[in-house]
């Protein structure tokens, strides 16, 4: 139901997606008796944590790569904290029974041009130079030709232990169901709108009510944060996926895809892939696409134009599925920022936190940013709080129409490199020295 009338609590979370279901319920774990609220503006689960592509990663840092050039003194503890998150959102599932057709297969990133077969080599011989490529292995062309057949796939690097696949909807359903069994209080189709000191605690309009509260976490990512100050630090970046029809045995065998690891190309406009549950292939990426003014609209969740893109790009791959069918395709926005990795902070004296900036990763390290949020509102140092990763801010976004210019510029600079060996031109070697990107 939604909210109508006046409510008080200890803890208000404002967002029903991962960011706020992990909240409340780690804050109920932490401490039973305390008075969590939930609210959300339409149903748990419908925006990003409902759309995405079901990839529930390890690493916090966007990649170990962005990682280790961001947060190259802390990037050993980083890995060390995602590999726990990891098995602390296994261990979740066990606890809470909450089946979302988790499979912990791993992930192969696939060369499919020459320059990337080559720059996947030299990026596995840099792990291993600083002890990173524990469970990480090169494969050449007939390596990763034996674990998934494309004509299209040169190498790959196969990463055993650090990804896993899942549901991202029944993720969603499963831990809205857990929170309301430990006594949290979810109000759907109630959206925040103001958020205002009350007394020693905060205040948070809604439509048809008011909850005052001691602290509030706030996890709405892609939407207009409800402390200002925050809004210029992402931008709504829209992203779209394609699903078969479930393949049969024969189809299945023809590509050899037997271990059912997910699999993304190694482009700068990449592809993303897996098998449901039900052996369809979940295809999506390549286009990400910037409203100007940074507008999240339902309008824009649908793109036919790139849905006839990504199927023409399915067939390439997989010209041995020729003529199957594709029963579903959605879009959905994906909150970017401009280190790719999230950020967190505080505000109204500590009393509320937030994080955001997951960037197409935040299936799993919205888990550990949940954590950050509540060790922020105690007031706690931590082995979370003291990280660099999470004392700094990226650099935030420029207004219209330079944020639009850039991006677009950008854009076409990424589809430039891809098409031309790789070969970066000024634009973006200028981005990357100010430690700037777009990516979904």
């Amino acid at each position: 139901p939604a909210l109508t009338g006046a409510e008080t609590c200890d803890l208000l979370v404002v967002g029903g997606g991962y960011s706020g279901l992990w909240t409340a319920l780690l804050a109920k774990e932490r401490d039973p008796e305390r008075d969590v609220v939930l609210v959300e503006g339409r149903e748990s689960g419908w925006a990003a944590s409902g759309r995405n592509g079901g990839f529930c990663a390890a690493s916090l840092t966007h990649g170990l790569a962005n990682g280790l050039a961001r947060w190259p003194d802390e990037i050993h503890k980083l890995q060390e904290l995602g590999a726990r998150n990891l098995d602390e959102i296994e261990a979740a599932l066990a606890r809470y029974s909450l089946d979302c057709d988790f499979e912990r297969t791993g992930e192969i990133d696939v060369a499919t041009e020459p320059h990337q077969a080559a720059e996947l080599r030299d990026w596995h011989a840099e792990t291993e130079r600083h002890g990173l490529a524990d469970g990480i292995e090169f494969l050449d062309a007939d390596a990763v030709r034996e674990q998934v057949d494309s004509p299209t796939f040169l190498a790959g690097l196969h990463d055993r232990r650090g990804v896993a696949l899942l549901h991202p909807a029944k993720l969603a359903w499963g831990l809205k169901r857990a929170c309301l069994g430990l006594g949290v209080r979810v109000y759907e189709h109630t959206p925040a709108l103001t958020l205002k000191p009350y007394g020693a605690g905060m205040a948070v309009r809604t439509p048809y009510g008011t909850i005052r509260a001691r602290k509030v976490a706030l996890g709405t990512n892609v939407f207009p944060g409800l402390v200002r100050r925050v809004r210029a630090y992402t931008v709504p970046v829209y992203d779209y996926a394609l699903m078969t029809e479930p393949l049969s045995a024969g189809q299945l065998s023809s590509i050899g895809w037997r271990n059912r690891q997910g699999l993304g190309d190694s482009a700068n406009q990449f592809h993303y892939f897996r098998l449901s549950a039900d052996n369809r292939v979940l295809w999506g990426g390549y286009d990400a696409i910037y409203p100007y003014g940074g507008r999240v609209r339902a309008e824009y969740d649908d793109r036919p134009e790139t849905y006839a893109k990504l199927a023409g790009h399915f067939f390439t791959c997989f010209p041995q599925l020729e003529g199957v069918r594709f029963t579903h395709a959605w879009g959905g926005a994906i909150d970017t920022c401009s280190r790719f990795a999230a950020f967190f902070g505080t505000a109204h004296q500590g009393r509320v936190a937030y994080a955001a900036g997951y960037t197409g990763l935040g299936v799993g390290a919205t888990r550990f940013g949940a954590d950050v949020m509540l060790d922020l509102l105690a007031g706690e140092r931590t082995e979370r709080t003291e990280l660099e990763m999470v004392r700094t801010k990226p650099l935030p976004f420029p207004p219209e129409p330079f944020a639009w210019t850039g991006i677009a510029l950008t854009k076409w600079s990424l589809a430039r490199a891809d098409a031309h060996g790789g070969r970066r031109n000024l634009w973006l070697k200028a981005m990357d020295r100010l430690g700037l990107g777009f990516d979904s």
